[in-house]
């Protein structure tokens, strides 16, 4: 049966999200040296250089804030459901939440050790903790996760800036190469590899990435109460100030944090430029959300809706299959090509993959009322076995 509580702007918005982490997590798959202080030195180019700057420009720091606030937004739709079916709430969604970490620990052993569905599956039940809480209240936690993680990242940059320690160029050329051989490896040396950095990739993903995803949880979960995105016409004046408030706050820290993070990669003011793109990071998402949403409103916008919705619905089964698509280009289990694909060839693959995910989301969805690993979740959520095909003459 189709969800009535379903909202199609939401669901377009996911699958916008799903482009931007594409690009990102297929630059990281392509490359041994993606998040190393180094660049690679087979592509230092200024093609090279250029196509890293646009994805760091646009796409890094921006789109996992995006999935994170659609995550708090759902949560509030969730809440819904539940009532209106007449269950307990809390026990679904903590059946939820384990289902989604152990799919997450899956993916990142088997397919991607840099995967965020663990991360959501644990802020998903510190948002559940929150979920009483004031709009106020919750909007000065936002507010001050952001601050405290890029104050505290700043600093670190400061004091790295103004006691520098030499580079260890040898090491780091040693490690990647090593983390490349071990992907041109078999299953046995890519999930060995995978086991090996999931440590380091968790405390990284803590300190980084956590308490700002928690950020956008909680501002989705205020935006969800108040129906924002369910009620486009009411809100245009508030989506065009987070447009403005993007352009003018959001895209000038996206800009220094691209340039420091691609030309100052080697210098410790790359971490500095790390703490200026996490506390304006949060304004270009929502300048993404306010410009995606205020174009859903026109007939162009409606074409793209129809576009982006179906992958939306799908997101969780089409971001794992973006790993294995990818896991199946750059690994050596497929055709091996990590470290061979410049940034541009790698930007094409990432295009390629989305665009054939649009479609394929479009057919799936027009015949199944969810996704392969939705159906999953869905079924560890309600602790039953949901319908599976979509009634005839069903949306």
């Amino acid at each position: 049966m189709t969800n009535p509580d379903r909202i199609d702007d939401v669901d377009a918005l996911r699958g916008f999200a799903l482009l931007g982490i594409l690009l990102v997590n297929t630059m990281a798959f392509a490359s041994a040296f993606y998040g190393l202080e180094l660049a690679d030195p087979a592509f230092t180019g200024i093609a090279d250089r250029t196509v890293h700057l646009v994805i760091a420009l646009f796409f890094e720091m921006k789109f996992y804030l995006l999935f994170s606030f659609l995550f708090g937004y759902s949560f509030t739709l969730q809440m819904r459901s539940a009532e209106k079916s007449g269950e307990a709430f809390v026990p679904r969604l903590l059946r939820r939440q384990a289902g989604l970490w152990l799919i997450g620990v899956a993916h990142a052993v088997l397919l991607f050790h840099g995967d965020i569905l663990t991360t959501y599956a644990v802020l998903g039940i510190v948002l559940l903790m929150l979920r009483n809480r004031s709009d106020g209240a919750l909007f000065r936690l936002a507010k001050w996760l952001v601050i405290l993680v890029a104050v505290a990242w700043g600093a670190l940059g400061i004091v790295a800036t103004l006691e520098p320690t030499p580079l260890d160029r040898p090491g780091i050329l040693a490690a990647a190469k090593a983390t490349e051989l071990a992907f041109r490896g078999d299953w046995q040396a890519i999930i060995s590899q995978h086991l090996t950095e999931l440590s380091s990739v968790w405390v990284i993903l803590g300190l980084l990435q956590a308490p700002s995803a928690l950020a956008m949880f909680v501002l989705g979960l205020i935006a969800g109460r108040h129906k924002t995105l369910a009620r486009p016409e009411e809100n245009k004046a508030l989506f065009q100030r987070l447009l403005r408030a993007g352009l003018w706050i959001g895209l000038p820290g996206a800009i220094v944090y691209a340039y420091a993070s691609v030309e100052m990669i080697d210098s410790p003011v790359a971490i500095i430029g790390l703490s200026i793109g996490l506390i304006t990071g949060p304004f270009l998402t929502g300048a993404y959300v306010g410009g995606v949403m205020l174009f859903l409103g026109t007939k162009a916008g409606q074409r793209l809706r129809n576009l982006l919705a179906p992958a939306g619905r799908m997101a969780l089964s089409n971001y794992l299959a973006q790993s294995l698509i990818a896991a199946l280009i750059f690994h050596g289990y497929g055709l091996g090509l990590i470290g061979q694909a410049t940034p541009l060839t790698t930007v094409l693959i990432a295009l390629g993959i989305y665009t054939a995910q649009l479609f394929i989301s479009r057919w799936w969805m027009a015949r199944f009322a969810y996704g392969p690993l939705e159906w999953v979740l869905r079924f560890i959520t309600i602790w039953r076995a949901p319908q599976w095909r979509k009634p005839v003459g069903a949306r």
